[in-house]
């Protein structure tokens, strides 16, 4: 086989597919050539999730006409002079390779004037064939234009994902950009539509309430912490609110986002025994330390680098977030006094608290759904009256309630032994088939007094709106309130005392685990996430006629056995295995 050079524009195309990867890596490196030129007013206009047209334009120092020329080229920047630069870099780009990339795959245009120009210059570049360069009237700043992104590389047009996700990476890079830089005022539109707008006042807490919604940012917990020549700054959620990924653990390392293993381990170390198994929290962490601690030149997306020293910045990290959790977080307060009971009154040991204690505010975990008192005309507790999916019940034992554990666990007994009931899933379940089974002409909705408007970031806002539909089916009524916020009308009646808020946060977070769910079980699916959330938690105490009803709901349940997840809603201690275990009969 015989070896032969490539052709320049075979090179030029293996090159930009290492840089320029989807449309998010264009804005990428568009708002960081904008950042490095000292802009402090960035706009990102996209069309149709950056395939048709990125544009980024900033105020910052601008280019005069040979610069521009050179600036298309391969390995072109005033970033580095020689290969020990590489080692105490300053700025965000540093391999000039971004323009040249983008123009190999695209329509590409850039207009730019230096405030000491009288007229700006012009230069278009199609599939790598520079067009020519003329001057123009405009301010002065930069303004890149790339239009029909892969427009001469279809095979990597095929590979991208969905419109939908491609924009959702592209509205969570501005956001995390936005968030690490809170001086410049950012203004970003997708096909006209604004996204997300900053004042750029430099005060980065409303920066994320534009981003996580006012209450959010109202909760998080400053971190500013120096030690070894590390700074470490920003900001970080109290145990009570968590999210179900790992998706909102920001690391910003001299104004660059990257993503580290270790960095996310220190941060789940320091809340270790305080959240949840599979929470996680929202960290957003600035960490500043001399540039000639860090290789940034190890990724050509230059989202990784790696320490000099990485034990001492993981230590700094661990102990900057444990100092925060330890030294801000709030302390339960009582909002009315504890009914204490005998154990003659009541067979516990353990009062209800549940809503005597007034706890941080805790959208995710404590959505408080409870149970409603015992009624007789309640469809929710009338055994007679519920339809299962199949139209039959279930061969399940009826069960004598004894008690709960740990705030968690059910224990009831049945002719052929004990059973614990893991409440969650088990209230999952029963709100799930009720929620799918209530006839079609009974109404299923519930007017909200006072509507709840709840705003999530851009890369969620779109996941909601587009299941909005589904989610009316269930009962829920929602519509848009603004930029990338959604007021909630109703609620399915069946969550009585559900908090609706943060039961569409938690089903919006789902969707980002899967956000192509299969198309013939959405409806399902979508139900199953809304039931997850809404459900009671483990760990809340529930009183004794709770404990009854809830084990009376899942005796007339069609599957009662799992949550609509799969996973078991009781285990069964049958009483042979608990004389075997007593020694009453032969062993295991």
């Amino acid at each position: 086989m015989t070896i032969k050079i490539l052709a320049d524009d075979v090179i030029s195309k293996i090159a930009a597919g290492e840089v320029i990867e989807r449309p998010a890596s264009v804005v990428k490196e568009l708002i960081e050539n904008a950042i490095d030129a000292g802009a402090n007013e960035i706009s990102i206009r996209v069309e149709d999730s950056g395939k048709k047209l990125i544009e980024v334009s900033d105020n910052g120092c601008g280019m005069n006409a040979e610069d521009l020329r050179n600036a298309i080229q391969r390995h072109a920047t005033s970033k580095l002079r020689d290969a020990d630069d590489l080692f105490h870099i300053h700025t965000l780009g540093f391999r000039g390779e971004a323009l040249a990339a983008a123009g190999s795959v695209s329509r590409m245009t850039i207009r730019s004037r230096m405030a000491s120009d009288l007229n700006g210059q012009k230069i278009t570049v199609d599939s790598g064939n520079i067009l020519g360069l003329k001057q123009e009237s405009m301010p002065a700043g930069t303004i890149v234009s790339v239009e029909n992104l892969f427009c001469n590389v279809p095979a990597r047009l095929k590979f991208l994902k969905s419109d939908t996700t491609e924009k959702n990476q592209i509205d969570t890079l501005v956001s995390r950009y936005a968030m690490a830089y809170p001086s410049i005022h950012w203004q970003y539109t997708h096909n006209q539509r604004p996204v997300l707008a900053t004042s750029g006042n430099g005060k980065a807490r409303e920066v994320l309430a534009s981003i996580y919604g006012i209450d959010v940012a109202r909760q998080l917990l400053d971190v500013d912490l120096e030690e070894d020549n590390i700074h470490i700054s920003g900001f970080i959620s109290p145990v009570a609110l968590t999210r179900s990924n790992r998706r909102e653990m920001i690391f910003f390392v001299n104004g660059r986002w990257i993503q580290d293993i270790q960095l996310n381990s220190a941060v789940m170390r320091a809340y270790q025994s305080l959240i949840m198994v599979g929470r996680y929290p929202i960290v957003i962490l600035s960490i500043e330390m001399d540039p000639e601690e860090i290789d940034v030149n190890v990724h050509p997306s230059k989202a990784e680098i790696r320490f000099r020293s990485a034990d001492k910045v993981i230590s700094a990290v661990h102990r900057s977030v444990r100092f925060g959790l330890v030294s801000q977080s709030p302390v339960p307060e009582l909002s009315k006094p504890i009914q204490w009971q005998t154990w003659a009154e009541n067979r516990s040991l353990m009062p209800n608290v549940s809503s005597a204690v007034s706890h941080p505010a805790d959208e995710e975990e404590n959505t408080d759904i409870g149970f409603p008192q015992t009624d007789p005309n309640s469809r929710t507790f009338r055994q007679e009256n519920f339809v299962s999916p199949a139209g039959a019940v279930s061969h399940f034992p009826i069960l004598r309630w004894i008690g709960q554990i740990g705030g968690t666990y059910i224990l009831a007994e049945g002719p052929d032994g004990l059973y614990l009931i893991d409440q969650h899933a088990a209230h999952e379940r029963v709100l799930f088939e009720e929620l799918l089974n209530r006839p079609r002409d009974e109404s299923i909705s519930q007017i909200l007094l006072d509507p709840e408007v709840v705003q999530l970031p851009p890369w969620q806002a779109d996941l909601l709106e587009k299941n909005i539909p589904i989610l009316e089916k269930l009962g829920f009524e929602i519509e848009p309130f603004g930029p990338s916020a959604f007021r909630i009308i109703a609620i399915p009646s069946i969550f009585k005392k559900g908090n609706p808020a943060a039961a569409i946060r938690s089903v919006v977070e789902d969707f980002e685990e899967d956000e192509e769910p299969l198309k013939a079980e959405i409806e399902n699916l979508i139900a199953a996430r809304v039931c997850k959330s809404m459900a009671v938690k483990g760990g809340q105490i529930l009183s004794d006629e709770e404990q009854r009803a809830l084990i009376r709901d899942l005796e007339n349940c069609q599957n009662p056995r799992t949550c609509p997840h799969g996973r078991p809603t009781m285990i069964h201690l049958s009483i042979n295995l608990l004389e075997q275990q007593f020694g009453r009969k032969g062993k295991i």
